[in-house]
């Protein structure tokens, strides 16, 4: 099987298909009608709306990640039938060891990815008691005129780096960020943040280069 390991600062792209969305959207459904599971806002009563739209944007990430490596999709929405699956969307392993991965997926306008752009978790899900969690895979999702719905594969966080200081930065709740474009904000809680040039690139398997619309892109 082919394989070629990207340099850092460079991320796959490639098209989403109608019956990965279709999928993505029946799970997320059922997970509405079925699957009561309270949101981090719920405490804070904003973003209500925004339920069905992050619960889309990550089951589809997890169903593009699946097929993208030959894994099983999700059997359902949401983490596990108690709303807790540790951190764990897919299991992989190797002769070395075992991965358990935790898909984040993100929506953005464009996907002309920058190398500043960061990817944020919460301290309290990074350190959370139980977590299985040993490596983190960044997507993100953007529409395009041409191409349809479109898939970054930014690739792979380890979480022991980020949590020993080796990438990322710490910041505490209260802290105010600013931002590249001179927008600031206050982290409400204790968050580490991870630049998309630190996020180890994806090996595009001859699989992977199969896929329609694949193409090798770099950060800005």
């Amino acid at each position: 099987m082919e394989q070629t390991v990207l340099k850092s600062g460079t991320y796959i792209q490639i098209s989403v298909r109608a019956e990965q969305k279709l999928a993505a959207r029946k799970l997320v459904e059922h997970s509405l009608a079925h699957h009561r599971v309270s949101n981090i806002w719920d405490k804070a009563q904003v973003l209500p709306a925004s339920t069905r739209m992050l619960r889309f944007t990550g089951t589809l990430g997890e169903i593009v990640f699946a097929d993208s490596f030959h894994l099983p999709r999700p059997g359902r929405s949401f983490g596990a039938i108690d709303g807790q699956d540790w951190g764990q969307d897919f299991l992989i392993r190797s002769d070395l060891m075992d991965f358990a991965v935790d898909v984040k997926s993100m929506k953005r306008r464009a996907g002309n990815l920058a190398g500043d752009y960061v990817l944020n978790i919460p301290s309290s899900q990074l350190n959370k008691p139980g977590s299985k969690t040993t490596h983190y895979f960044c997507i993100s999702f953007h529409q395009s005129e041409i191409a349809g719905t479109v898939a970054s594969l930014l690739g792979f966080i380890d979480k022991s780096a980020l949590q020993n200081g080796e990438i990322g930065r710490f910041y505490a709740a209260g802290t105010k960020r600013v931002r590249a474009d001179g927008t600031a904000f206050t982290f409400n809680e204790d968050t580490y943040e991870i630049l998309f040039n630190e996020i180890a690139p994806v090996t595009p398997t001859a699989y992977i280069r199969s896929l329609k619309g694949f193409r090798i892109c770099a950060l800005k």
